[in-house]
């Protein structure tokens, strides 16, 4: 039986391995620092990680490699180029976790314009039972029937946003952040456009070149006031301290993260000290990770490991 080594198995919380464990003598460890890599896939045939640095130095550790996995669907933590040089393949898993994304993308959205939050303080406060009144009239929200939202990266996940959003009733564009128009569906828009006229604008484009510090605090400003900022896609393409600002600030209404440029959140965050919190909704980075898709990810590993060696 082959040698298996997942080296951050907590990654996937409390999802079932079955799959993986039928294909070969599986070792766990719940996470791995740098310097236990080497020690840890010495004799692995296979190597799974979802964020663990797999470089030449770990490649070169482990002489009986004849695999690497990876528990996610971005590569940046593997060295490529040397794995193709060894002759040992890298597989990834992409689209597992395209409906999970989605939902929590709407979730964070329906909860902002919703004011959900609030509206759920003021009964469990007690305030409801003692106002006299059958309804509240606090605070307001509003309907995303008839709003325009804004997509900045259209491909698989922004293009499913798209299609939830037009059933809210709401008018589509985006923003290619390859500078190539590549929807003959919804009309592409530069930048400054898409955000001086969205009511909302939802991030799902990887971290690169094109994107990282795209929204800056200049850029935050140029939005509507009562405009939500969603951010699904990855930390680093919205400042995170221009946010803060600028959401206390009025310039927008609010934001709904998932993630964020360092992770875990370093509690001097900004955003962790907010004079309007309520204007702010965060997740630690779960979008992904429903229960349906990390059963996803799982089988894909290992159809991956069966179908390559």
């Amino acid at each position: 039986m082959c040698k298996i080594c997942f080296l951050d198995r907590a990654s996937l919380g409390d999802v079932s391995l079955a799959p993986i464990a039928t294909l070969g003598e599986l070792v766990c460890y719940e996470t791995s620092a740098p310097h236990q890599v080497a020690e840890r896939i010495a004799d692995a045939e296979v190597i799974i990680t979802n964020k663990v640095l797999i470089g030449r130095a770990e490649i070169d550790a482990a002489p009986a490699l004849r695999l690497i996995c990876v528990a996610a669907t971005g590569t940046n933590n593997i060295d490529l180029d040397y794995a193709a040089e060894r002759g040992i393949p890298v597989r990834n898993v992409a689209g597992y976790s395209t409906e999970s994304v989605v939902q929590t993308t709407f979730m964070h959205l329906l909860n902002l314009v919703g004011q959900a939050p609030h509206y759920d303080h003021h009964i469990k406060s007690g305030a409801y039972s003692h106002s006299g009144l059958f309804t509240y009239m606090g605070c307001s929200w509003s309907e995303l029937h008839g709003k325009r939202i804004g997509i900045i990266g259209l491909g698989t996940i922004g293009n499913r946003v798209a299609a939830i959003a037009e059933a809210f009733g709401m008018e589509v564009v985006y923003y290619p952040t390859s500078g190539k128009a590549h929807s003959d569906r919804y009309p592409a828009l530069s930048l400054d456009e898409l955000l001086t006229t969205a009511d909302v604008v939802s991030i799902h484009a990887p971290l690169n070149e094109q994107t990282r510090g795209l929204l800056g605090y200049a850029e935050l400003c140029r939005m509507k006031p009562s405009a939500i900022l969603l951010n699904a896609g990855r930390g680093g393409i919205v400042d995170e301290a221009a946010l803060a600002q600028a959401l206390d600030e009025g310039c927008l209404a609010g934001a709904g993260l998932d993630v964020f440029a360092i992770e875990p959140l370093p509690a001097d965050s900004p955003l962790l000290s907010m004079a309007h919190p309520e204007r702010l909704s965060l997740t630690p980075h779960t979008a992904w990770a429903s229960r349906e898709a990390r059963e996803r990810l799982v089988a894909k590993i290992a159809e991956n490991i069966r179908t390559t060696l």
